[in-house]
């Protein structure tokens, strides 16, 4: 049997490198496709970043040295290749455009990922593994699908491509001068990327891929009608190309009976043993925050970036409030420096009441949601997220808006069975309703609560359903063109 190839192009990609949920969900879908579907050969090409060539570099081999010419540079390539998991991952060299510590956050972003796409394409050529579909992700490899249409068309007349919409708020926006000179495309391709005076890479994208993807049906929806962040009418017009997936999270990585960065394992193969080991991971975790250790207290966490959008001015009205129930709040996490300085200070006022650790600290993260009973999400918006289903398996129950993959993933226990707590509108005042309920059912419904906590620990979130419905879009793309 011909395995169709698939070749994920991104920016980020667990294990070697993530800022975020990008990161975690092409590393794991990659593997979920790889264990699970013999007809695909999916491999992942990435930049050689200078920290992923600090500690992986000796694990490498050189495929080839060559130039990739972007617009009038012609910049040297080097193409590495390793393997991880039985995932073979090619990685790009330019020290110029990577040999910096952090993977975003530069004046030149837009130079350097656009040069990266075009090495993508160096990769195809130098490697031999020509994909029948190529899988781009978000707006650092937008140009992917835009230079396959515009550049390479004639070269791999028969390749597709998927771009995925992993969140829309950053778009890959710059100056319409940059056209050519960044980007190398020809004045009369404008009008694929010019979008509200600027060129705009996501709505070129969006626009010249063959299949359109995002991280959840509901988020699909969503920026259908009104968060696609101007990009509504372009989104609307390719209606037809896009699907919603929701993301899924690595069980195996993310397993409270073997994962060592937490206190004390448990499963919730046992009443007995799942509350034994969650009390044991409270306790310790009090300790560990200099909070009293009392289980007898609702122990709520926010694991998350301290920005508006994810519902941090919602949190602020109702801080105090949380502190009057008798219930108790970590908060780990960075962002706007107002909220930094908010939930410090608050911790200040409530010392026996909330703790704050302002950081960013996956090993912390997880001991965070081993301990806690509950953790919250109030977001305005949500592609998918993550962290309410890496809680939930922890036996941490989600409070949710329902909002984007928020409320594809976390189902509403007051009506009549659910794996968390939902709320619809975005206001301080059922935020706040929906905690007190959540501590009344802690408080006063002890075993309505273990059921609450099992039935969250049990939802499957794994890649299983997603990545199939993905290898049937590869698939069905390289069918209709039979």
């Amino acid at each position: 049997m011909e395995k169709k190839k698939v070749l994920f192009a991104t920016s980020e990609a667990a294990p070697f490198v993530t800022s975020g949920g990008l990161g975690q969900v092409a590393g794991a879908l990659a593997a979920t496709l790889r264990e699970n579907f013999e007809d695909l050969d999916v491999r992942i090409v990435l930049p050689l970043y200078a920290p992923v060539r600090r500690r992986y570099f000796t694990d490498m081999k050189l495929v080839a040295e060559t130039k990739t010419k972007l617009s009038w540079r012609d910049n040297y390539c080097g193409i590495y290749e390793t393997q991880y998991d039985g995932i073979i991952y090619y990685f790009v060299d330019n020290l110029q455009y990577f040999g910096r510590d952090r993977a975003y956050g530069y004046y030149d972003d837009g130079e350097r990922f656009a040069w990266f796409c075009k090495a993508v394409f160096s990769v195809i050529e130098e490697t031999g593994f020509v994909p029948d579909v190529i899988h781009a992700h978000d707006w650092q490899t937008a140009l992917v699908p835009i230079y396959l249409k515009t550049r390479f068309n004639n070269l791999y007349p028969d390749m597709r491509s998927v771009f995925t919409i992993h969140n829309i708020e950053y778009q890959g926006q710059f100056a319409r001068e940059t056209l050519y000179d960044v980007f190398d495309l020809k004045e009369y391709e404008r009008g694929l990327v010019d979008y509200h005076h600027c060129v705009n890479l996501m709505k070129g994208a969006i626009v010249t891929c063959d299949r359109l993807t995002t991280v959840s049906p509901t988020y699909a929806r969503d920026i259908t009608e009104y968060g696609g962040h101007w990009l509504e009418q372009i989104i609307r017009e390719n209606k037809y190309k896009l699907t919603g997936i929701i993301n899924g999270i690595d069980t195996t990585l993310y397993d409270p009976a073997k994962d060592t960065s937490i206190f004390a394992n448990f499963s919730s193969d046992s009443a007995l043993d799942m509350l034994a080991g969650k009390a044991e991971n409270k306790r310790r975790l009090q300790a560990l925050f200099g909070l009293p250790a009392d289980s007898g207290k609702l122990l709520l966490c926010v694991v998350s970036r301290l920005v508006s959008h994810k519902g941090m001015d919602l949190l602020t009205v109702v801080a105090d409030d949380i502190v009057a129930l008798g219930a108790q709040l970590l908060v780990l996490g960075t962002g706007d420096h107002n909220y930094e300085l908010y939930f410090s200070e608050l911790a200040l006022r409530h010392p026996k009441s909330v703790a704050v650790n302002i950081a960013y600290n996956p090993e912390l993260a997880a001991k965070i949601y081993a301990g806690s009973d509950a953790t919250l999400m109030p977001s305005k918006a949500e592609p998918c997220g993550l962290a309410q289903m890496v809680a939930a398996r922890y036996g941490t129950v989600p409070i949710v808006r329902a909002t984007g993959g928020l409320k594809d993933t976390i189902k509403d226990c007051r009506a009549g069975s659910g794996n968390g707590f939902s709320f619809v509108h975005y206001n301080a005042g059922e935020l706040l309703y929906t905690i007190r309920k959540a501590h009344d059912l802690y408080m006063y419904h002890p075993d309505d609560w273990t059921a609450l906590m099992k039935e969250a620990m049990e939802t499957d979130f794994s890649w299983d359903a997603s990545a199939g419905e993905y290898a049937n879009l590869y698939r069905q793309l390289t069918i209709d063109d039979n």
